[in-house]
């Protein structure tokens, strides 16, 4: 499997009754395009069973693009009297007595190794500036109630523009008093078309607490897409969008094993106009929509109504919602469990549920988000196996300019 592998290998283990499974899985971050990259063995013999192949899908299925796949070598031990390696011509799938142990002992195995390894502080690689994307911090089960914040909110106005002159004393006095970095005059003293500095902005730090964070303690927003913020040992810059979408991922699979999602429902039903194919594709999955809190009916040929939605994600664009749900629904087929479907489900409502890049946020909202993503297990990467963040240490921004 190469170096690369060996770098991004994390052990697994578990062991049930008769039954072990062992080996090592590569992270997240280190994909191929198939699935030649997976070596599988039932009691010492390579296999390519349909069953274990599930499995592994499954357990990454939290953290890669639907279309990357892992690279695993996996090692399946037990009583020979339990599994029948004689159902394939060449040997390559076996049966197993207990095929439900099986499955369920591989996923445990993978998923506890890939949360050990987000809650493992990434060291930097050779010496890069920009650490791995793995959270460096253990997060709790998130808590399925509402959350902290209102991303309704609508977004503050445009920062008024400043004038020009390079003088101290030219800055609003506003800004000189105001947390650093955040007053909107402040955010325009940024803008390039009139450079000016004021270091009465940066006399009032973040409250220490903040900066002991993992995630620190949000300085500024960019791009109106990632927020920066200050760690006590270098920075961290978040994709908003990424970052939200994983919080609200969780919170959903969160408050289905609890309680069921909650529902909203609509004042008017909101009409969407598809294509017949794809209405008669949602309409057949309407019991597995609702179980997220999704509830529509056929509103004639061609259309639907949507007459209630997951009240997690607030005010959505049912239309591209639906959509996206139907494109994921035409890969699906009759063999993919359904706790798989669902998940898909998931995935593709806390996409259109999420902060959009683009959005312009308060600074509570940042640090917020900050805080949240610090709560949220597998906060490291979304929901389609991008980073949600990048934290870069002050001692490699220092080598950077050349003061090591």
């Amino acid at each position: 499997l190469g170096a690369d592998f060996r770098s991004h290998a994390i052990a697994v283990q578990s062991a049930r009754e008769s039954v072990a499974v062992e080996g090592f899985a590569a992270a997240p971050a280190l994909t191929r395009a198939n699935a030649l990259g997976q070596y599988l063995f039932v009691n010492g013999r390579p296999v390519r069973d349909k069953l274990i192949l599930g499995a592994v899908r499954a357990a990454y299925a939290d953290y890669l693009p639907r279309d990357r796949h892992p690279v695993v070598a996996l090692f399946v031990t037990l009583d020979p009297r339990e599994v029948d390696a004689n159902v394939h011509p060449a040997n390559t799938e076996v049966r197993f007595r207990n095929s439900g142990l099986v499955r369920a002992l591989i996923i445990h195995a993978l998923k506890e190794g890939l949360a050990r390894e987000g809650r493992r502080t990434a060291a930097n690689d050779g010496g890069a500036t920009i650490a791995a994307f793995r959270p460096a911090f253990a997060p709790p089960r998130p808590n399925p109630g509402p959350m902290n914040w209102d991303w309704q909110r609508s977004p503050s106005a445009p920062a008024a523009p400043v004038p020009r002159d390079h003088g101290a004393d030219a800055m609003p006095a506003a800004a000189a008093f105001s947390p650093a970095a955040f007053a909107e005059p402040a955010q325009a003293a940024f803008d390039v078309g009139g450079p000016r500095a004021d270091l009465r902005l940066h006399e009032q730090p973040a409250a220490p607490d903040l900066l002991d964070r993992p995630l620190g303690a949000a300085r500024t927003q960019l791009h109106d897409t990632y927020i920066v913020a200050q760690t006590r040992d270098g920075l961290v810059i978040v994709d908003q969008h990424a970052a939200h979408e994983r919080i609200v991922y969780e919170r959903l699979k969160a408050s289905l094993s609890a309680h069921g999602v909650q529902r909203q429902i609509l004042l008017i039903p909101d009409i969407v106009e598809l294509d017949e194919a794809i209405v008669e594709a949602l309409l057949a999955r309407t019991d597995e929509l609702a179980s997220f809190g999704l509830a529509i009916e056929s509103f004639g040929p061609g259309a639907v109504a949507v007459r209630e939605t997951p009240s997690l994600l607030g005010k959505i664009n049912a239309a591209g919602l639906l959509r996206d749900l139907a494109e994921h629904m035409e890969e699906w087929g009759e063999a993919l469990p359904l706790e798989r479907r669902l998940m898909h489900v998931a995935a593709t409502m806390a996409c259109h549920g999420s902060v959009r890049a683009g959005r312009r946020l308060k600074p509570e909202e940042m640090n917020a988000l900050l805080r949240e993503m610090e709560e949220t297990p597998n906060s490291g990467q979304c929901n389609h196996g991008r980073p949600t963040y990048v934290e870069l240490k002050l001692a490699d921004v220092e080598k950077l300019f050349g003061r090591r």
